[in-house]
């Protein structure tokens, strides 16, 4: 079986208004074309051959671009949350009873761009025998607030409240690409209310069952303006280094 990743790709965007107003996020261009594109071919190079796209708000222009995947020799689908939003968590939760989630899958935000390398995220996850696994990277309050104790492997905590004792000793924050088993999505995400993933990573992290993996080079996010400038700052670059 291949390896899945699925996309969190429902969101409203509002930092990016008025850009999103005619375009859901991930759509947004980027030296002239979708990030959503850079995203893939990201994922394409890591060796994922099933994506799983969880739209919502003006989903159907991911849809319409990529089809089922064919045209990039991967094997695209779409679970659609429609009008009403359920939260990160809720949107796996109705991908689960859409019965499209692979036994053990990975996840990224729709807005995040991650270089690291993913069959390491991903022979860590397995190594780890533990039901989730989150990629985290020495922040030091570079690109947000740290969120998470790390510890060797290990997240010893993640609150992105910042409300446990241990946040004083934060270092480290969410890289945006996580890995995860069916079994998570089943028992800690309630399918009557909007749920947020994070809650679940938080608990995880409490219960001492959320591995890590320490990335090295800094995340890339198109949820804000500067970060969709940082962005493109990067792509020039690699082009440029061809």
């Amino acid at each position: 079986m291949g390896l899945q990743c699925v996309v969190l790709a429902g969101g409203l965007g509002t930092r990016m208004r008025p850009f999103t107003e005619s375009c859901p996020k991930t759509m947004l261009p980027v030296a002239g074309r979708p990030f959503a594109e850079h995203q893939l071919e990201f994922l394409i190079r890591g060796g994922v051959t099933d994506v799983v796209y969880l739209i919502g708000y003006r989903g159907n222009a991911i849809r319409g671009h990529f089809g089922d995947g064919r045209k990039w020799n991967v094997r695209i689908r779409y679970v659609d949350e429609g009008a009403t939003l359920r939260g990160t968590g809720g949107a796996l939760r109705l991908a689960l009873h859409r019965g499209v989630l692979a036994p053990s899958f990975l996840v990224i935000y729709g807005d995040s761009f991650t270089p690291v390398e993913i069959r390491d995220v991903w022979r860590a996850f397995e190594a780890s025998a533990m039901p989730a696994l989150m990629t985290v990277l020495c922040n030091r309050e570079r690109w947000d607030r740290s969120n998470v104790v790390y510890d060797r492997g290990r997240i010893a905590i993640y609150d992105k409240t910042r409300q446990d004792a241990r946040s004083k000793s934060m270092r480290h924050i969410d890289y945006g690409l996580s890995a995860l088993r069916r079994e998570v999505v089943a028992d800690m995400i309630p399918d009557t209310v909007p749920a947020d993933l994070a809650t679940v990573f938080h608990r995880l992290s409490v219960e001492g069952r959320l591995a890590g993996f320490e990335a090295t080079e800094r995340f890339y996010e198109i949820g804000s303006p500067a970060g969709l400038l940082d962005f493109e700052s990067y792509v020039a670059g690699a082009v440029n280094c061809r």
